[in-house]
């Protein structure tokens, strides 16, 4: 590998109005003496490589070439208006069948989790991890289902597709020899080696940088960055380099990467590892933002979001990597955009993604042994792009929505989510909003910096408990 460091000047100031007082002619002149074309002419000259007359042909035909790219530009007719949105994404579609199987697999593994819930529960085995492994095989015997943490998920599923695909590649930092901060990348370094996953220095926008390149040249990198809240470090490259390349290109470009990371308290440390930032990721265009609640949704999403041409940012939880559920055999992938009904319901409709989807289904337990109500659970575990339809179908029919999630509520999904169910149109020409029988809640965290105290923390986002008193209040 060989790197290049080549110091540049710019001849004109940084505006066409920059005087470019705070420098002599003498400082211009001089970098021009040194300018890579001023140095190699001469060197071709005194060489006797070339003539000056080859040199100007070299120089006429370089401005020809922008002459007349700037005379097609400038002749071309205006777009129309009608165009605006063309190739900010790659369209995608998925066949009919492919969703109504998906959704028929899902249920059956609720199913399945339930049982692998209840097998634990009623465990008599002298340790925790003998009853797991217990309800292991009762799980593997009854429905033909792997268990498995959303930790192995997402590893599996990298290894998966870096089996079917060369082109698949891991970058980030510890993602090899250490196997990921939170050991999601376990196992991919000894299959695959050095060339296939690669440790990369401490820096978030070279991660980013780097993915954008190597999807733009044809490859389908994954890229992790380890806490949600660097994003913020690797913003420009993501979002100015990565989400707008294929608009801003006219559709000549794809940039088909993943960027994995993890948000969400639970762990007590602190705001600068601990924020839910997906409201960020959701506002610029170009992106995809998927979150999963489970281990049979992290892989059948991450694999999705790896064969997907759109750039696609994929936030797992902290604090469930460790989660244990129900997965399937074989190749699968779960369709981006397609929301799923975790339990159907009739009183309330709760709209949640990642850990809260989880507490939500727990809460609706709580809620119908407790008080009778009957909540349907919607895990929209693709906040972008999202499946409207599914969420303003469900209020349709119960007139209550209440969304839950661990972002700051100012401007956060829930409020994106609502907006729009509000907005929806039905095929009748009725409206979302027409059917709400109560005021829509929006369950989200705390205005104020994830704390590092265990009971601030608790404190600071959406509980089980908080979620029932917000279905029983509508």
């Amino acid at each position: 590998m060989t790197i290049i460091e080549a110091k540049t000047y710019r001849w004109y100031g940084h505006s066409r109005s920059d005087p470019r007082a705070y420098r002599t002619k003498a400082e211009e002149k001089a970098w021009h003496e040194r300018d890579p074309i001023t140095v190699l002419s001469k060197k071709l000259l005194d060489n006797k490589l070339c003539d000056q007359k080859q040199l100007d042909q070299i120089k006429d035909r370089a401005f020809e070439t922008i002459e007349t790219a700037t005379k097609f530009g400038m002749d071309s007719p205006w777009p129309n208006p009608a165009d605006l949105t063309n190739d900010v994404y790659v369209e995608e579609t998925y066949p009919a069948k492919l969703i109504q199987s998906e959704k028929a697999t899902s249920a059956k593994v609720m199913e399945a989790t339930d049982a692998f819930n209840t097998a634990l529960a009623s465990s008599t085995a002298k340790t925790k991890k003998e009853a797991t492994e217990q309800a292991r095989a009762q799980i593997k015997t009854q429905y033909g289902m792997d268990v498995m943490t959303i930790g192995q998920a997402v590893s599996a599923a990298q290894a998966e597709e870096m089996r079917a695909d060369e082109n698949v590649i891991v970058i980030g930092e510890d993602v090899g020899l250490y196997g990921g901060a939170y050991q999601a990348t376990r196992g991919l370094l000894a299959e695959f080696g050095t060339k296939r996953v690669i440790d990369t220095a401490i820096s978030e926008a070279a991660i980013a940088g780097t993915a954008v390149g190597a999807a733009l040249r044809g490859m389908r990198p994954v890229a992790e960055i380890m806490y949600v809240d660097f994003v913020t470090i690797a913003m420009d490259q993501l979002v100015h380099v990565g989400a707008y390349n294929r608009y801003m290109f006219g559709g000549k470009a794809k940039v088909p990467m993943v960027l994995r990371t993890e948000g969400g308290v639970g762990r007590c440390i602190a705001a600068h590892h601990s924020e839910s930032l997906e409201a960020w990721l959701m506002h610029p265009p170009g992106l995809f933002v998927v979150m999963p609640s489970t281990p049979y949704d992290a892989k059948g999403l991450l694999k999705a979001a790896i064969r997907s041409d759109n750039p696609v940012v994929f936030i797992e939880h902290k604090a469930t990597y460790g989660q244990f559920g129900p997965v399937p055999e074989g190749d699968y992938i779960i369709p981006l955009g397609v929301a799923d009904i975790k339990k159907p319901g009739t009183d309330v409709t709760i709209v949640s993604y990642s850990r809260m989807a989880m507490w939500s289904l727990e809460a609706a337990k709580a809620l119908a042994a407790r008080h009778g109500i009957d909540s349907e659970v919607i895990d929209v575990r693709t906040l972008k792009p999202l499946d409207v339809e599914t969420v303003a179908e469900s209020v349709r029919k119960t007139g209550r929505l209440v969304t839950v999630s661990e972002g700051f509520g100012t401007c956060g999904a829930g409020r994106e989510i609502t907006g729009q169910v509000m907005e929806y149109q039905f095929t009748d020409g009725s409206r979302g909003f027409d059917y709400l029988d109560a005021a829509p809640v929006n369950l989200a965290a705390a205005d104020c910096p994830p704390p590092m105290s265990e009971p601030l923390e608790l404190a600071s986002i959406p509980s089980v408990d908080r979620i029932v008193e917000a279905v029983k209040a509508t």
